[in-house]
């Protein structure tokens, strides 16, 4: 693939995936493209700067951008003042490549105390003037994405933070964009099941203020009891209080000058800035899934593979997010449009399946595999959640107790796990996040997006990429591989052929353990049947 004969395989694909870097890098630094012009100079706010998405979105701004400052809401936490913890977020490998390209990046980054909870977002008078005075660009990126988070708690976060935030554009001089993250679940609620979802707003079942009001005044136990039938439709309070707050950006906005973005699913990136980029807050999703199903942890997955999953790489969800800015300011500058449009970014073409997942991870991925994989890397699909209770039973917690037993008993266990039970309790809860997504699809439609595509010039379809055409899911599944691997086992994409040969010896030992394993529980439960019936049979 490289010409250089010596090179790990997943290096090999890390280089490939780089190569895809240079259209872009043919033209980034000349900094005349339209959406860079309209960056230039400009100072910008950003909530979440700290999560996945606002990690990545900082880097981009920065590298692709010439801008002037950018203010982060921050907040004080495990001790660690808001500097400290901007500092510590700064050395993330997410900016190894902007730190060589522009070493002095972070003196244009100054961290605001404040916190999307609270009313006014906790900002005291000054940094609100200070904001409304400066800032020409807001993204909204902030929120709570616990899938079971308590209403209260998603509500004051998802929708009272949003309309904290609105009222404070609302304050600026000379505000260019309100951009708000949303997703693109809002609506995949029961009715819209394998139907297309617009890009559009929906009718919600209780009014933004409404619902403010109700978790301010209402007792959370009480809350907490009517929950359930308050989200009827919605699969959990996340995507229920995400849709409450994209109508809340619809009925207050007024003029503002706002879009709205809907990412899917954000998986690791694809080659910006670096090929497979994550953090571990990815691993409470499909990354989450896909690692301990390539460590060979779980040997079955509660998931119809046939079911396609609307997830989109990082880079390309930023990209969007940056380029929306200049195509709705455009929108609205030429058409005299006052509508808040609506970006989806996903594409029907370019769902995944888990089935094509397993594919190519046995045909793909079986050459890249980590020295750290600890038993053989293959796991059952399972459709029905009551069927994969009971071979989970047998696949993962018979086995778990019997680990656990003889740690015990030697007094040695590896670090960091406390309980093999344990482990699989928790898989089994991230699983069971996801079921409904993972047993039911959509029709994301992306009009607008492919619209935007059709108005960026050359060299931003290059510098800001978001034409999901252009991914290739089968190189792509190896490159989350290798992001997997690189960010999180930390290998350093080294020793491949060890990870592979281990899977030929994990193999053969697999089918002597199962052959093993299931003769034992056979006698085991011959032996305690027979012992039934004979007390069966003296008794009566």
């Amino acid at each position: 693939m490289t010409g250089i004969p010596d090179m790990d395989p997943a290096q090999a694909i890390e280089l490939a995936a780089l190569g895809r870097q240079k259209p872009m890098n043919d033209v980034i630094d000349l900094g005349s493209s339209n959406v860079q012009q309209l960056y230039k100079g400009k100072t910008i706010f950003v909530t979440g700067g700290f999560g996945f998405i606002g990690k990545q979105l900082i880097e981009k701004l920065f590298r692709a951008c010439d801008i002037k400052k950018l203010y982060i809401l921050a907040r004080s936490k495990k001790g660690k003042s808001i500097q400290e913890r901007l500092d510590h977020m700064l050395t993330n490998p997410v900016y190894d490549v902007l730190r060589t390209k522009k070493p002095n990046f972070a003196d244009k980054i100054t961290p605001i105390e404040g916190n999307v909870e609270e009313l006014k977002l906790g900002l005291n008078e000054e940094d609100r003037a200070m904001i409304a005075k400066e800032v020409d660009i807001i993204f909204h990126v902030a929120a709570t994405v616990n899938f079971d988070e308590p209403l209260r708690r998603a509500t004051l976060t998802n929708v009272r933070g949003t309309r904290e935030i609105l009222q404070l554009a609302k304050t600026c001089d000379h505000l260019i964009k309100y951009v708000h993250i949303s997703t693109a679940f809002t609506h995949a609620t029961e009715e819209h099941i394998s139907q297309d979802v617009e890009e559009k707003f929906y009718p919600v079942p209780v009014s933004p203020g409404a619902m403010i009001t109700m978790v301010e005044e209402v007792d959370e136990k009480r809350l907490n009891a009517i929950t359930a039938e308050l989200i009827k439709g919605w699969p959990n309070t996340y995507t229920f209080t995400k849709a409450i707050a994209e109508e809340l950006v619809n009925r207050t906005a007024g003029d503002l000058p706002a879009c709205i973005v809907r990412p899917p699913i954000v998986l690791p990136s694809y080659y910006e800035p670096q090929p497979g980029w994550l953090d571990f807050s990815t691993l409470a999703g499909p990354s989450g899934i896909y690692l301990v199903i390539g460590l060979g942890i779980i040997k079955a997955i509660c998931v119809d593979g046939c079911v396609r999953l609307a997830m989109t790489p990082i880079d390309y969800v930023n990209n969007a997010i940056i380029a929306s800015v200049w195509d709705s300011t455009e929108r609205r500058k030429k058409t005299g449009a006052t509508d808040i449009p609506i970006y989806t970014m996903a594409k029907k073409e370019k769902f995944f399946k888990w089935d094509y997942l397993g594919v190519i991870m046995r045909s793909k991925c079986e050459r890249i595999y980590s020295p750290k994989v600890v038993w053989y890397a293959e796991s059952l699909q399972i459709k029905s959640r009551k069927i994969y209770t009971l071979v989970a039973f047998f696949l993962h917690y018979i086995p778990a107790y019997i680990i656990d037993f003889v740690c015990t008993i030697i007094g040695k266990r590896p670090q960091q796990i406390s309980s093999f039970v344990d482990v699989y309790k928790k898989i089994d809860k991230l699983g069971g996040v996801y079921d409904y997504f993972l047993s039911n699809d959509w029709d994301f439609r992306d009009d607008n997006v492919e619209a935007m595509l059709s108005r960026l010039s050359p060299a931003d379809k290059a510098i800001f990429n978001c034409d999901l055409n252009t991914l290739d899911l089968a190189e792509y599944i190896q490159v989350w591989a290798i992001g997997l691997r690189k960010y999180i086992l930390k290998d350093g994409l080294k020793n491949s052929h060890i990870g592979g040969r281990n899977q030929k010896y994990f193999f053969y030992a697999f089918l002597i353990f199962n052959a093993v394993y299931f003769y034992c529980l056979y006698w085991i439960t011959s032996f305690v049947f027979s012992i039934v019936w004979y007390i069966f049979n003296i008794l009566f």
